[in-house]
């Protein structure tokens, strides 16, 4: 049981510290962001090395030097945005009245260059590991990828729990593209998805024709899946995120989020919802 135990603390633990650091780091003044990002950087190019040493090492290490490989250079995309420096060409609050294929539209330039950037990464993380046995850097960070496309896409559509406390005050105009409301279509199908995809994962995990590096690595992808339908329930579930990291933001744990003054958009005006407008409590991450 140990075999399996051992990765998965490790996914939780390397999972709750990076995510709080992150958090912790956006928060500072200002003058202190290019140090956070020179240090993400150069952790950023070591992944980038990392994770093409690895390609051709199937073992137990190479699985543990993969993953982590891959969540430090998830980590810049993740800083680069939330530092306000990597983000997309529209800084501003979304306009009052919005909606439909317009609403959209002004939500994906807010977050263009992010998303691109990460595409690119993508790319050639894949070039990097191209033919190689080991293939848990990889799958880490397109797992992320796709994880974190379905936790934006939920908030944009709407969800209960928004954990806007979580937004530095250089991006609260990116609330401005959440939506408040108590369900969404997509909401059931992502966490169905999740759910079968860690199932199988767990089921690769244990399979006893597994190498032990497979056990390894298919069980920190299990762990990852979990956590990331884990965040998706937050969003849903009457318990705040800041239960996990908190601690982390210091005073912006308990201040409310700044006004953003185009609140049309924030409740649902659909059938069967609650249209009142009310006070919002972006994720750990985009």
């Amino acid at each position: 049981m140990i075999e399996f135990g051992l990765p998965v603390l490790y996914a939780l633990l390397v999972w709750w510290f990076s995510t709080g650091l992150i958090a912790y780091l956006d928060g500072l003044p200002r003058h202190t962001f290019r140090w956070s990002m020179l240090g993400s950087t150069i952790l950023a190019v070591g992944s980038l090395y990392m994770l093409a040493e690895v390609s051709t090492d199937d073992s137990i290490t190479g699985a543990y030097v993969g993953f982590t490989a891959a969540l430090m250079l998830w980590g810049w995309h993740e800083m680069s945005f939330l530092l306000g420096i990597v983000t997309g060409p529209r800084r501003i609050a979304l306009p009052v009245g919005s909606r439909g294929l317009k609403r959209l539209g002004y939500a994906l330039a807010a977050i263009a260059w992010h998303e691109l950037g990460i595409a690119a990464s993508a790319v050639l993380v894949v070039l990097l590991t191209w033919g190689g046995e080991n293939q848990i850097g990889t799958w880490t960070f397109f797992l992320l990828w796709g994880l974190r496309v379905s936790a934006k896409l939920n908030v944009f559509l709407g969800v209960p729990n928004l954990s806007e406390e979580f937004l530095p005050s250089h991006l609260t105009y990116l609330s401005s593209y959440f939506r408040q409301r108590p369900m969404n279509m997509l909401f059931p199908v992502s966490v169905t998805i999740i759910t079968v995809g860690t199932l199988l994962l767990c089921r690769a995990a244990i399979d006893p024709f597994a190498t032990d590096a497979e056990l390894v690595g298919f069980s920190l992808l299990a762990a990852l899946t979990a956590l990331a339908l884990l965040e998706h329930w937050l969003m849903v579930l009457p318990i705040s995120a800041l239960a996990l990291w908190g601690w982390y933001l210091g005073p912006r744990a308990t201040e409310p989020p700044p006004a953003v003054h185009n609140t049309a958009e924030r409740t649902s005006r659909d059938p069967g919802f609650d249209t009142r407008a009310k006070p919002v409590e972006g994720c750990a991450g985009p």
